[in-house]
Parts: C-alpha cells; sequence; structure tokens
C-alpha cells in the first residue's frame, strides 16, 4: 500500500509539473504575440526604436542621451510636484512616523548635491546646501532648485565616452554611469513619496496631470 500510494503520489507530481509548464509555456506564447504586435503597429507607424515620429528630430541614443531623458522627466516632476503642494501643508507627514513634505524634498536636495558634486568634482565646502526641514516652502524649493542646477551640470557633462569614469566617493569609488543613473533611481523613489502625499492632500500628481 506504501508503496501503490508513492506511486500514486509521484503521478500526480508529475501531473502538476505538466500543468506548469504547459501554463509557463501559454505565458511565453502570449508574451511573444504581444511583443510582435506592439512591433508591428510601430511599423505601422513609421516609429522605430530611437526615432522620433514623422516630421519630428531624431532622438539622440546610447548611455548618455538615455540618462539625460530619464533625468530630465524626473526633474520636471519633482519640481511640480514642490511647487504644487501648498506652503501650509510642507510640514504634512501622513502618519506621525514618516518624513513631512518638507523632509523629502530636502532629502532630494541633499542626495543630488552629493552625487552629482562628485561628478563635478565639487568640494564638499561648495556642495550645495539643504536647507532645514522646518524652512518655509520658498527655502525649500530654493535648495531644490539649486541641487538640481548641480545635476544639470553633471549630466549635461557625461557622454558616452565618460561614462564609465571612476570617480571618489567617500570611503569608495563610484562610476559616472552608477552617479547618474543612481540620481535618476533615488529621484523617481522620493517622486513616489511626493505624488503620495499630494493625492493624500486632494491633489493630482504632476505625472497623472492631462
Amino acid at each position: 500500500m506504501l508503496v501503490a500510494g508513492a506511486r500514486a503520489g509521484y503521478a500526480g507530481g508529475d501531473v502538476l509539473v505538466k500543468i506548469l509548464k504547459e501554463s509557463a509555456m501559454r505565458r511565453v506564447s502570449w508574451m511573444r504575440v504581444s511583443w510582435m504586435s506592439a512591433v508591428a503597429m510601430l511599423a505601422a507607424s513609421g516609429m522605430t526604436f530611437g526615432q522620433a515620429p514623422a516630421g519630428g528630430a531624431p532622438v539622440a541614443t546610447g548611455p548618455a542621451a538615455e540618462v539625460q531623458r530619464a533625468y530630465a522627466g524626473q526633474m520636471n516632476n519633482i519640481l511640480k510636484a514642490a511647487e504644487k503642494m501648498p506652503a501650509d501643508q510642507y510640514q504634512y507627514k501622513p502618519t506621525p512616523e514618516v518624513r513631512t513634505f518638507a523632509r523629502v524634498v530636502n532629502h532630494v536636495t541633499e542626495a543630488q548635491a552629493r552625487s552629482c558634486g562628485v561628478a563635478n568634482h565639487t568640494a564638499p565646502a561648495d556642495m550645495v546646501k539643504t536647507p532645514s526641514d522646518t524652512a518655509d516652502k520658498d527655502a525649500v524649493i530654493a535648495g531644490l532648485k539649486a541641487s538640481f542646477a548641480e545635476c544639470d551640470k553633471a549630466f549635461a557633462a557625461t557622454t558616452d565616452a565618460n561614462f564609465t569614469e571612476m570617480y571618489t566617493a567617500g570611503q569608495g569609488k563610484r562610476s559616472r554611469a552608477g552617479l547618474m543613473w543612481g540620481t535618476v533611481s533615488h529621484d523617481n523613489e522620493q517622486y513616489s513619496t511626493l505624488a503620495m502625499y499630494l493625492r493624500l492632500k486632494g491633489l493630482v500628481p504632476p505625472s497623472s496631470e492631462k
């Protein structure tokens, strides 16, 4: 009986494996069809990767161009989010344990000052100073804009040729690629928090505006 039960269990396992394999194959097939459909739609519209729609200027390609476009999008969203939150809500935080809106904005400022300052070889004493977390809206935004000015310089100086150059950052080394994409990634993370705070105050985040 034990042998028969084991065989039955083994057979059931085979069936389960077969079902999982078939399910995985269906998902792969569906993804292939979706991808081919998307490519067909792009071809039908006259668009190809790395090109603008007909009549538009060509879109720059390459490692530097990609990170520069990503940065520009994040900068636009973060600046608009900072402007959109009313001044009297800069000390708002959803729960006592989390950061205020001003602290989140200031965190973007201090992070960008460090990473872009390293890429620009800015001396520590000359790096952008982060305002107090209790400063008013104008002061917080002024600090944010100063950090974006520092990053504008760093991203504008980024090229495919220097993308892998190494820099001293604190006690370690970072490539320009790591610094630039790290800034974009961190900005994206912080923007998601700013957007959530705006939603909680009944305001539409910049990236969702029509």
